[in-house]
């Protein structure tokens, strides 16, 4: 029998979203506040390039939006969730993110 050694596999870490000041927060493909996707925002912290192919993509919901690392926010119900998807109820199933719902949503 012929021993190999094992080549471990492993996925890339969810990237981490980053909040350069409070009620911010931006993935590398856009930034957001309590009201939403923001136009300025992405601008100042990504560049112009960044808000031209992020609102290339046409009109789409500001007020609730998924970043790369999977992170779900709702800026009605001023949550951030795990993910994105609905229960058999019909309601957002992801389980509540507190570290991103209070960076997003200070009090």
């Amino acid at each position: 029998m012929l021993a190999l050694p094992a080549m471990a596999a492993y996925a890339a870490p969810p990237e981490a979203l980053r909040s350069p000041r409070p009620g911010v927060l931006c993935d590398r493909y856009l930034c957001a506040d309590s009201q939403g996707i923001s136009r300025a925002l992405t601008t100042q912290y990504l560049g112009r390039a960044a808000t031209q192919r992020l609102f290339a993509q046409g009109d789409f919901d500001l007020t609730q939006f998924t970043f790369a690392n999977g992170i779900f926010c709702d800026t009605h119900e001023r949550l951030c969730r795990a993910d994105r998807y609905y229960g058999p109820d019909g309601k957002h199933s992801g389980a509540v993110s507190a570290k991103y719902t209070a960076l997003l949503f200070p009090r």
